[in-house]
């Protein structure tokens, strides 16, 4: 591994130290996208208004790129380059420096990483190339990233999830707190099920996370949760009753609570509901 963790920062140059970084500008014909650019979706609004911005104020952080022959390879900055395209741009602000292939793939990860580019499939992927590709551990990627290895290990455990479910996660239309869900639900059938109730808008992270529960172990007993119904009718006996009164749902059935203090509250409890 490079050790290479600094990210983007140590190859983009500030004040005086840009005379001797490499920055200078080069032709969009003569710049290659990475190979290893983990991010493949790009939202088209989003680099149309950027393309915006570039023709009212220019490439405003210039392109990481490293010398490929008579061409240039883009190591970050993908983005910004397709956008200048759109925006016309013949040439754009680089800096030039050599890097390796992993450093390559390692830089572009942190940029979108931390610009929170990536869907969480092309994250995991990333993190996945990494330690097969160029011998990482779970555990480098983690400080390579900033991020705790418990979160790069779950993150690559959803590419354990079926294709569809993949490329819902990769489109947004899921979330990963979905995905996680769903990747604990272990009968494929079942898996099925509750994803397509999650499509339909009919089941949140916390009820995807129940139902996983539930799906798992099936004999196990499961408290539902009081509806508005429930929760009225318990207003109402207090109402009625003048003290306080709480509905107790289970598998079977349930019970009521009525809470006194003293016998002669009971006394009167006792005659109100006689009366009724």
């Amino acid at each position: 591994m490079s050790g290479l963790g600094r990210g983007l920062d140590s190859l983009i140059p500030t004040g005086d130290d840009k005379q001797e970084s490499g920055l200078t500008e080069v032709s969009v014909a003569l710049i290659d996208v990475n190979p290893h650019q983990p991010r493949t979706v790009f939202d088209q609004d989003d680099l149309e208004e950027l393309a915006s911005s570039i023709k009212k104020h220019g490439v405003l952080q210039p392109l990481v790129v490293s010398p490929e022959g008579d061409h240039f390879q883009l190591i970050a900055g993908e983005r910004r380059l397709r956008a200048s395209k759109l925006a016309g741009l013949a040439k754009v602000p680089v800096i030039v420096r050599d890097a390796s292939e992993h450093e390559k793939l390692e830089l572009a990860i942190i940029e979108n990483v931390h610009r929170a580019n990536l869907n969480p499939i092309d994250e995991a992927i990333s993190y996945r190339k990494l330690i097969e590709e160029f011998s990482y551990t779970q555990d480098q990627v983690a400080d390579v990233m900033g991020k705790s290895r418990a979160s790069v290990a779950n993150k690559i455990r959803l590419l354990a999830l079926p294709t569809d479910i993949k490329r819902a996660l990769k489109d947004g239309k899921i979330t990963e707190g979905h995905g996680k869900a769903l990747l604990s639900i272990e009968d494929p059938k079942k898996q099925l099920i509750a994803f397509e109730q999650i499509l339909s808008g009919d089941m949140n992270v916390r009820e995807a996370e129940k139902a996983a529960q539930i799906h798992n172990n099936p004999t196990k007993k499961v408290k539902p949760e009081q509806d508005l119904v429930t929760k009225q009718l318990a207003e109402d006996l207090k109402n009625h009753l003048g003290s306080k009164v709480a509905i107790k749902n289970s598998a079977k059935g349930g019970k009521i609570e009525i809470s006194y203090y003293s016998q002669e509250e009971l006394a009167r409890i006792y005659q109100r509901i006689k009366g009724v």
